[in-house]
């Protein structure tokens, strides 16, 4: 048996990830400069359509290049490549701030260089964490991707109420959003550069003290995650069609209202007679409203699946998300029903995160995750085309119509129908099927405390 003293506390990995994922959370962080680039009299102009582009490029970026992560993941260290996400989403920002005063240059360097380096960052402390967590998966999950959600609410909070840094940096005459760019990108480097230095997998064979890992029986389910799939087996079962399909419906519409709220609600708020001003003030405490209990989703409803089980969780989250969705167009119009439905909103969008990360240990096995949730992953990128894009087009026909805050009712409803759908789907989905002779089991490791 192994000297514990030389083993690290398990719990500085948490403390290492949360501040990874602190910067990863920027993307949420969108809807902050919207306002700005939409501005029809302002340096951008851009659409509304166009400024929801460059976020779905940067959510498709950060999925796709996160199957990439897990397969790199397997060649290299978790450190370098944390360390290697942290430096190219830090360019990305600086050089967005420098040269992102179009469309495309926002485009190359926020949305897809941006979203590259999230997803080579992203999959690393759920991979490292559910190794040194597997007593806890769920839970340990939900903290480790508590820093996106919280994250959104730092970055937004900084451009605007706090330090109003959007109308307080002028960076080389950059102007505010450039500027901002620069300054978040320098601090996304720093950070993440810092928090990679614990991510380490556990000594080989070490075991948390009090923790005996479950030996599956042949033929028996591998809800447990004992059983490992390859990514090439996984991608054989309908288990995985079934969980991709619900992640993307779940994820579309959180990220539908991640990537318009601001806007949705001075719109709502404005038709209900409350002056502009007060509206974006409003919408923007929604918005960190949003984040908070995004945040608080990850952790709440990861540790509640380690309870209730993982379909049950899923099930009623994308149930609950489906009723709210239903309700949003009407609850927006009043500051108490639109900083309400964020709050349940945002809490519901971060459950995907611990949820669809721990239901893919679990079903598909502890010590494969890294390189198979990027797979499953790819749905939320899918998603942030379908729910930005969608809300998107609806509000600029609204514009050239003149259709006004009715627009908004669509696209809702498109959302809810989909959360109601994956409710259904989550039900028929269970765990696949595998014998256990030819799954990855390490049943002889020796246990250790920490």
């Amino acid at each position: 048996m192994s000297d514990n003293s030389k083993v690290m506390n398990r719990w500085i990995v948490v403390i290492g990830a949360v501040a990874i994922q602190l910067c990863l959370g920027a993307i949420y962080a969108w809807s902050v400069f919207t306002p700005k680039l939409a501005d029809p009299a302002g340096p951008y102009a851009f659409s509304v359509k166009e400024t929801q582009w460059v976020f779905s490029l940067g959510l498709l970026s950060f999925a796709v290049v996160m199957i990439i992560a897990g397969r790199m993941l397997g060649k290299i260290s978790a450190r370098a490549l944390a360390s290697i996400g942290g430096i190219v989403l830090g360019a990305g920002y600086i050089l967005g701030g420098f040269f992102g005063s179009t469309f495309a240059m926002q485009m190359i360097f926020i949305g897809f260089m941006g979203g590259a380096g999230i997803g080579l960052a992203y999959v690393v402390p759920i991979a490292i964490g559910v190794k040194w967590f597997p007593d806890k998966k769920g839970l340990i999950t939900g903290l480790a991707v508590a820093g996106f959600g919280f994250g959104a609410l730092i970055w937004v909070k900084a451009a605007g109420e706090w330090f109003n840094l959007l109308n307080a940096l002028n960076l080389f005459g950059l102007g505010g959003v450039q500027s901002v760019f620069i300054v978040y990108g320098i601090i996304f480097l720093v950070v993440v550069l810092l928090g990679s230095i614990v991510m380490v997998d556990p000594p080989s064979g070490w075991l948390p003290a009090g923790y005996t890992p479950p030996a599956p029986n042949a033929g028996a389910g591998s809800q447990n995650g004992a059983v490992a799939f390859e990514t090439g087996e996984m991608l054989k079962t309908p288990q995985f069609y079934m969980t991709f399909l619900t992640f993307f419906l779940s994820a579309m519409a959180g990220l539908m209202v991640i990537g318009i709220i601001k806007l949705f609600g001075i719109d709502a708020l404005s038709a209900n007679g409350i002056d502009t001003a007060a509206a974006s003030a409003i919408a923007g405490t929604a918005m960190g409203f949003y984040a908070i209990f995004n945040g608080l989703g990850r952790i709440i409803w990861g540790s509640l699946s380690d309870k209730i089980g993982r379909r049950v969780s899923i099930f009623l989250m994308c149930l609950l998300q489906s009723i709210i969705m239903f309700l949003f167009f009407k609850l927006g119009g009043t500051q108490v029903g639109l900083i309400a439905s964020a709050c349940i909103i945002g809490f519901n969008f971060g459950g995907n995160f611990a949820l669809f990360a721990a239901v893919t240990a679990d079903y598909f096995g502890n010590t494969t995750v890294g390189k198979n949730y990027g797979w499953v992953f790819l749905s939320y990128g899918l998603a942030g085309i379908a729910g930005p894009q969608i809300a998107g087009y609806f509000k600029d026909a609204a514009v050239q119509s003149g259709a006004g805050v009715d627009a908004w009712v669509t696209p809702f409803l498109i959302a809810a129908i989909g959360c109601l759908v994956g409710a259904v789907i989550t039900l028929v989905n269970k765990p696949p099927q595998k014998a256990a002779s030819a799954g990855v089991v390490d049943a002889g490791r020796v246990r250790q405390s920490r």
